[in-house]
């Protein structure tokens, strides 16, 4: 039975997804009908197509037949004569099929049953076209696995961009520049993985399960927990308050990279589950730490893009420039005329009304002079740090010894948004439960962010904790970086259910 191949005679037919899928099915039933095992379980693959060409040179001087594999990502040809673009995830090469040098049935079969999308493996010598280009001249081949759908147009693409979201694997495999991206995304992870490391830093792993929420002002993700019974929560931090129990365990350094999770809403850069690293080095302050996270972002700069400025949105960002220093309080007076520490509420909640700055949600005064510094910060290019906090706004930092009310925190900004946060770690115990019970008010007040009283934490600050320097960034740093909405930066955002 013959079926008429439009791939190689580059009539195109309009046909349904359904249909190009029955049509697939009945050549699916050719390979099997001819012996031919369309899934097989084992690939005799000896060289991968990079390696092929890295060798080429000599196996067209040897004459040597080689076995390689991979998906036909084009397919073309006439008569005698057909061509299929073979990809392996390493490299593309061209796979010439002559009716002279395979036996019959298998050059019809390939005519008749293969499609673009499809993996196939090929053996054969190295061979130059007229045009030199470098191909395998093949004298068998093999179906890998057989596609039901049709692999997009490699010119057109997906161009649906919740298409391209959905079906992330079409849109990564037909876009050499997405692909590219989330190798700098591994390449972004390793390097500061590595850096920790070089540093003598210990990577550990603390618990994604939590009876009690802690470590940032998140709203939590609950499940329940059928064996121990009990409702628990996705973590929040990539385990601070677990990292400086380590502390107290005498750990020096220590660093974890991980997933953290956060029931709020989603924009350009928040998302709802993503990658952080939280990190604590022992008897470091905060001007040590500053220049430990210069030192780690500029790393990151050469590693992963070979430059230190970035064009993020309407901003350009050096980071090898001298980075500034901003203080929160003196901004927010410049420009508000209202002191952040002796304002009281009602006062700092007519201020954000006064700005005309909209908010979605009750104010209270951390909320309102968050909403504050966030309108003055999205003009700021950076690199800077943001240091001279309220106590009110940072629970876990130590304070100032010269100015109390404030903490020894800096965040850092970048185009006018904070890509990483850093301070000086809280280990007098007494301070401590003040400050949880304080945000146990906020939250007994309505507001769902605030951070609860974790008791056993306070019992583990009572035993001793050295000084520390805390960091923690986020993969928003990457998003930035690549200047794309954070949701692009992942290699499958969460979306809604398809409907159908």
């Amino acid at each position: 039975m013959t079926y008429w191949n439009s791939y190689l005679t580059g009539y195109t037919p309009r046909m349904s997804e359904s249909d190009l899928r029955a049509e697939r099915l009945k050549k699916l039933e050719l390979l099997r009908e001819a012996g031919m095992d369309p899934y097989p379980a084992s690939v005799a693959r000896t060289v991968t197509l990079a390696s092929f060409l890295q060798h080429f040179d000599d196996l067209l001087t040897s004459g040597y037949s080689e076995t390689v594999a991979g998906r036909i990502m084009a397919l073309r040809g006439q008569g005698g004569i057909m061509f299929a673009d073979l990809y392996d995830g390493t490299a593309r090469v061209q796979a010439v099929f002559q009716k002279d040098d395979i036996e019959e049935d298998a050059f019809l079969l390939f005519a008749n049953a293969v499609d673009k999308g499809d993996f196939i493996e090929v053996s054969g010598i190295a061979y130059a076209t007229k045009r030199g280009e470098k191909s395998i001249k093949v004298s068998s081949w093999k179906m890998l696995a057989k596609s039901l759908l049709p692999v997009p147009d490699e010119w057109f693409g997906v161009k649906d961009e919740e298409l391209k979201l959905r079906e992330r694997y079409l849109s990564i495999l037909l876009d050499p520049e997405l692909r590219a991206m989330f190798e700098r995304r591994a390449r972004f992870w390793q390097t500061i993985r590595n850096f920790y490391l070089e540093r003598g830093f210990l990577e550990v792993e603390t618990p994604i399960l939590e009876t009690s929420p802690g470590g940032a002002d998140a709203r939590p993700f609950v499940t329940h927990h059928n064996a121990l019974d009990i409702d628990v929560y996705l973590r929040i931090s990539a385990g601070e308050l677990w990292q400086k129990r380590l502390m107290v365990a005498g750990f020096p350094k220590i660093f974890e990279i991980g997933r953290i999770f956060r029931n709020e809403g989603q924009s350009r850069e928040h998302l709802q589950d993503y990658t952080q690293l939280e990190s604590y080095e022992a008897f470091s302050s905060l001007k040590e730490g500053g220049d430990f996270v210069k030192d780690l972002y500029r790393r990151i700069a050469k590693d992963v893009y070979g430059t230190y400025t970035f064009k993020i949105n309407d901003h350009t960002v050096d980071l090898a420039d001298e980075w500034k220093v901003i203080d929160f309080c003196t901004t927010i007076k410049e420009k508000f005329d209202i002191d952040p520490v002796e304002c009281t509420e009602d006062e700092a909640i007519q201020a954000v009304r006064n700005a005309q700055i909209p908010v979605g949600e009750e104010l209270n005064k951390a909320r309102a002079m968050d909403h504050l510094w966030k309108s003055i910060r999205k003009s700021i290019s950076g690199p800077a740090f943001l240091v001279g906090v309220p106590v009110y706004l940072e629970p876990l930092a130590k304070r100032y010894a010269g100015n109390p009310d404030t903490v020894e925190r800096l965040q850092v900004i970048i185009a006018g948004s904070e890509v990483g946060k850093g301070f000086t770690e809280l280990n007098d115990p007494q301070d401590q439960r003040d400050r949880f019970e304080e945000q146990q008010k906020l939250r007994d007040a309505g507001d769902a962010e605030a951070q609860r009283l974790d008791e056993d934490y306070v019992r583990a600050m009572e035993y001793g904790m050295p000084p520390a320097f805390g960091f923690g960034m986020s993969e928003r740093l990457f998003s930035f970086l690549e200047n794309r909405p954070a949701h692009e930066a992942q290699l499958f955002p969460l979306l809604r259910p398809k409907q159908s």
